[in-house]
């Protein structure tokens, strides 16, 4: 008897659905498509010269070669942890040892170990709407009752937030600088904020930075994780459970250097991190040790003065898209102004469909981005769109939202005949 393997499947995988993002990424190599899709880095600004003689000096010296092609400890790579913990995390305020840090494949790999740590069926958690669609795909895996929280010009709705956590999650998650998809970075007071009422109601708060080098205006702000270690700094009793923290922190340097070598990191109390290490061991034993020991070398050579760069470049690209899509959207559409990152979000007039228009928009004019409904857990926000204007030069940016924008102008008249 053959298998059926569509019955063969745990009921969990039954709810394992392609990313829209994911397919969306296969238009990026056509030529006539100008995507605005992809929240990726542009690929002609990988510090290539660098890893290639990172690489070499590993793989060709015997002290480091055979170290770097062996199997090693789950928690990663000893000098990258302790450069993280005493030089770079300290830079954006974060105080922290190394054994508080895992190394992961990338942040994505953070996200899903948590989720698996922390989600039973049914257990609430709380997202903001929208929210990274990496995320809620790790998230749904473990079958959650996820809860919305809106998304304002400052952070989130507090007095949703509050009620929210009030009726009791296992964590809320958030991206608070530059957050993807909607582009909005969480002020100082509203993080204040968000920590006091997780330390009201016993929440952990997941904090995914993925952007932190990305800003191009405004004040850097502290991490939650640094606001968390300032208060419990502060001269009052602490108990055994307050003292370990309410914050878990995960990084990357997929944004600020290069994705391909999937270095990202958790810092989390230790009752945590020895559950995630365990997690790791039983996943994939460890990150590649060659792709930790080349990226400690290339990060700490490079990373606050290659960041630099990008932001020079990345901040042209969102000023282009800015400028164009004042001068070329019709009225009745509105989109956020980022600080940093990679995306803008727009909200198209209530009636219209982003995914209908963006089959139109690569059918008609070359043009790809990403309906906006993937980003929410209930798949509402059917009039809302993720722009990215990493990849493309500020010429083909102004062009493609200039294609786009005669697009939505014919499709909000249409909307206004038919009302």
């Amino acid at each position: 008897m053959s298998i059926d393997w569509n019955t063969a499947f745990a009921p969990r995988a039954l709810k394992l659905t392609a990313s829209e993002i994911r397919e969306l990424l296969k238009l990026i190599n056509q030529p006539d498509i100008i995507s605005f899709a992809g929240g990726i880095p542009d690929p002609a600004l990988f510090p290539h010269a660098i890893l290639a003689e990172t690489f070499h000096e590993i793989l060709s010296n015997p002290a480091t070669r055979d170290a770097a092609l062996q199997y090693s400890v789950s928690e990663g790579y000893q000098p990258l942890r302790e450069w993280l913990a005493q030089t770079y995390l300290p830079k954006i305020g974060i105080a922290t040892h190394a054994d508080n840090i895992l190394i992961t494949n990338g942040s994505q790999q953070g996200l899903e170990f948590l989720a698996k740590l922390f989600i039973g069926t049914g257990d609430r958690i709380i997202v903001t709407n929208p929210s990274y669609l990496g995320a809620l795909q790790a998230f749904s895996l473990y079958e959650p009752t996820f809860v919305a929280v809106p998304v304002q010009d400052d952070g989130v709705d507090l007095a949703a937030l509050e009620a929210e956590m009030a009726k009791g999650a296992k964590f809320f998650y958030l991206t608070p600088d530059f957050g993807n998809p909607c582009g909005a970075t969480v002020s100082l007071a509203q993080r204040r904020a968000m920590l006091e009422l997780a330390y009201r109601y016993g929440i952990a708060i997941i904090e995914d930075s993925a952007y932190d080098q990305l800003r191009y205006d405004g004040e850097p702000v502290p991490p939650l994780l640094a606001l968390d270690s300032d208060r419990l700094n502060q001269p009052r009793p602490l108990t055994e459970a307050t003292a370990q923290g309410q914050v878990i922190y995960t990084g990357t340097f997929s944004k600020s250097i290069v994705p391909a070598l999937r270095i990202g990191w958790i810092v989390a109390p230790q009752p945590v991190l020895q559950k995630l290490v365990l997690m790791k061991q039983a996943s994939d034993l460890h990150t590649p040790t060659l792709n930790q020991m080349a990226m400690f070398k290339v990060a700490q050579t490079i990373i606050f003065d290659h960041a630099a760069s990008i932001r020079t470049v990345y901040r042209a690209r969102r000023d282009a898209m800015l400028t164009a899509l004042n001068e070329f959207m019709p009225d009745g559409v509105s989109w956020t102004e980022p600080e940093g990152g990679m995306f803008v979000w727009m909200t198209l007039p209530q009636g219209l469909d982003a995914a209908e228009l963006l089959a139109q928009s690569i059918a008609e004019i070359r043009v790809a981005f990403v309906p906006g409904a993937a980003f929410y857990p209930d798949r509402s926000g059917k009039n809302t769109i993720r722009l990215s204007f990493s990849v493309p030069p500020p010429e083909r940016v102004r062009e493609g939202i200039q294609r786009l924008g005669g697009l939505i102008t014919q499709a909000v008249a249409a909307l206004k005949v038919n009302a």
